[in-house]
């Protein structure tokens, strides 16, 4: 070294540290193969040891956390396993099986001789799984707004409607139409098949495939027909929506016809049946058959009858009642206007029930006949007593009239009927008690026993038993106006089985409409036997019906256009006041004509009433004895009897007067 340079600084290479100084990366590291140097605490210093945590405490913890989810876990497998296993079985039974009510099949109604007046075909329910019209099932956003579009006009519903019950929720079936025809679900099925073959090709094109028509389906139910439309629609009603009797006998006779429904059960998924899951179930259990004793073609020529009179008169309705006199049995009961219980969107309300039994009416001169029943019971008089009838009669507070002016009549009492005087009638029946309110009961018991004011005996849906007033509530025109037919009300089939019982020699039998049923079985059980009433004597009854026969056979007769060739009738017209429905004041006229044939050995009654005829003749005789004669004429020869060949009685209808105008018993000797 020259004594020209320094001397040289040993500096620490990299790899020795120097005293004091932290190695490279910061840490005091000893070089290698040198013991690193042991650092002494400070004097007054404890020194300080680094030692591992215990893992123990967070095992435990880690195993009560464990412990406790598992615990949770075995109280909830308790729970659904053993305390709510009957709630999850059902839940569980419901979503896979599917129970369904199994239709009756309803009876059928017939005529007397087993034509079918109202019966059931197939037919099918409209059904519909909502869960597969949500977007996710049907790949559509709108399947119940197009499916309720698509089905709208054939179902003949509301689209509207149909959309919300397609959204109904929590459900897996609901109906969207019931007994509808084969022909409706085939044009359903139709597009359905379109649909389904649109879905499939839409997939194969990478579409989402949607179908809106896959969740509708059809279950097997009957359907009401009425093969002869709106033949006999009053008497057999109809059924409603839901299948069930909603008027007439359909009502009437439910639980009988109406069977009882049954039940199944079956397993399903997706909304479908598994056919290989079985089933379970009660079977249905067929309604009984009803057979009337309506006769078809004797109820078509009534109601085609009564039918052309009201339009041609113009009037607001009419009735025609056809009984059996020796059984009580009603072979027709005719209303027009009518309506068809096979479409009931056409039918007038009005129309809709049945008015021979519904409507009740003051009657006119057809109740006279009751008014000389009891004064020939009575033993007041006889068919021949004499009666002088003046133009007009002063009673009470009125002043009485016939229906016609004329000059005092000289009549016989059955010339009193013949002529259908009211004033004739009231002297008459002035004789059946020694005081007017005496004489008033008298014949208020015939009015009752005749059937007036009480319940027919039909037990019909909604029948009228008439008006009638006790004789002490009578008021001063009434007991003089009720002996001829005004003051009181009844309906046609009353007014019918008056006349019936007449024919029948005076013994009253309760009307019937239904001669049995047959149940599943096919074994005929007949109804019961119609009570049977003696209202008069048989020998008042055979005079009656001579008296009833002048009616029709005499000249001077009111009848003379119900007259029959070949046979005897007997008969009785009848024009009345009519009160108006709408005011309650008397407005028009009731027509009307009721008569049994043969007379000498009657067998058919017949009875016919017109409501307001308002075009040509308001008569009863003139209106309803033409409809008479047509449906006595038909009924004869469809129940095939015959004439009897014998003459008419031929009772006198007036006498000359003379010095023995007055005898004892004559009607006019008393007030």
């Amino acid at each position: 070294m020259s004594p020209q340079e320094p001397p040289r600084r040993k500096v620490p290479g990299p790899g020795r540290p120097g005293p004091g100084r932290p190695g490279p990366g910061g840490t005091d590291r000893p070089r290698p193969g040198t013991r690193p140097a042991t650092r002494r605490p400070p004097a007054g210093r404890t020194p300080h040891t680094i030692r591992l945590g215990s893992p123990r405490p967070r095992l435990r913890l880690v195993g009560v956390g464990l412990a406790l989810v598992m615990l949770a876990f075995v109280v909830r497998l308790l729970q659904v396993q053993a305390v709510d296993a009957a709630t999850y079985s059902a839940k569980a039974s419901e979503n896979r099986f599917a129970s369904y009510t199994l239709a009756a099949e309803r009876g059928e109604i017939t005529d007397r001789r087993g034509v079918a007046l109202a019966t059931s075909v197939d037919a099918y329910d409209i059904t519909a799984d909502p869960k597969m019209f949500t977007p996710q099932e049907s790949k559509a956003p709108d399947a119940p707004e197009q499916a309720a579009a698509l089905l709208a006009p054939i179902l003949n519903a509301d689209a509207g409607e149909l959309t919300a019950r397609l959204k109904t929720k929590n459900t897996r079936y609901v109906v969207l139409a019931r007994r509808q025809t084969p022909q409706v679900w085939n044009q359903i099925k139709d597009l359905k098949r379109v649909f389904a073959e649109k879905a499939i090709a839409d997939k194969r094109n990478n579409g989402p495939g949607a179908n809106v028509l896959a969740g509708v389906f059809n279950e097997d139910s009957s359907k009401r027909v009425y093969p002869g439309g709106d033949l006999a629609a009053g008497i057999l009603g109809y059924v409603n929506a839901e299948g069930k009797g909603a008027g007439g006998m359909e009502s009437a006779l439910d639980r009988k016809l109406a069977g009882k429904d049954g039940t199944i059960t079956y397993a399903q998924s997706g909304g479908r049946r598994v056919p290989t899951a079985g089933s379970s179930g009660k079977p249905a259990v067929p309604g009984e058959d009803v057979e009337l004793t309506i006769d078809r073609d004797i109820q078509w020529a009534a109601q085609s009858a009564i039918t052309e009179q009201v339009q041609k008169s113009e009037a607001d309705r009419g009735y025609v009642v056809v009984q059996d006199t020796r059984t009580g049995e009603v072979l027709a009961m005719a209303n027009a206007p009518g309506f068809d219980p096979n479409d009931l969107s056409r039918a007038s309300s009005a129309a809709m029930g049945n008015a021979a039994l519904q409507d009740v009416y003051e009657p006119g001169s057809t109740a006279k006949v009751i008014s000389m029943a009891a004064v020939l019971e009575e033993k007041k008089a006889t068919a021949d007593t004499r009666v002088e009838v003046p133009n007009r009669l002063h009673r009470g507070d009125r002043l009485f009239k016939d229906d016609i002016d004329h000059p005092t009549w000289y009549l016989t009492l059955n010339g009193v009927l013949a002529k259908s005087s009211n004033i004739g009638t009231i002297l008459a029946t002035g004789q059946l008690g020694a005081t007017q309110p005496e004489a008033n009961k008298v014949l208020y018991s015939y009015l009752t026993k005749f059937g007036i004011g009480q319940p027919t005996g039909l037990n019909y849906p909604g029948e009228s038993r008439g008006i009638l007033a006790r004789p002490e509530a009578w008021s001063t025109s009434q007991q003089y106006t009720i002996p001829f037919g005004q003051g009181l009300s009844l309906n046609a089939m009353q007014a019918a089985s008056v006349y019936s019982t007449i024919a029948n020699g005076g013994v009253r039998i309760e009307p019937t409409l239904v001669r049995g049923t047959k149940g599943p079985d096919g074994r005929f059980t007949p109804a019961p036997a119609p009570e049977q009433t003696r209202v008069i004597s048989r020998e008042t009854a055979k005079t009656l019906s001579e008296m009833l026969e002048s009616v029709v056979d005499d000249q001077e007769g009111t009848g003379t256009k119900a007259r029959i060739p070949g046979y005897r009738v007997g008969g009785k017209t009848g024009t009345s006041n009519r009160v108006d429905p709408a005011t309650g004041r008397y407005k028009g006229y009731t027509a009307s004509f009721a008569g049994f044939a043969p007379a000498d050995n009657p067998r058919i009654t017949v009875y016919c009433a017109v409501q307001n005829p308002t075009k040509g003749s308001y008569f009863g005789g003139q209106v309803c004895g033409p409809i008479y004669k047509k449906v006595m004429e038909f009924a004869l020869k469809t129940l095939q009897v015959a004439p009897t060949g014998s003459a008419p009685a031929g009772l006198p209808v007036t006498y000359e007067p003379g010095p023995r105008a007055t005898p004892q018993n004559s009607p006019q000797s008393g007030r």
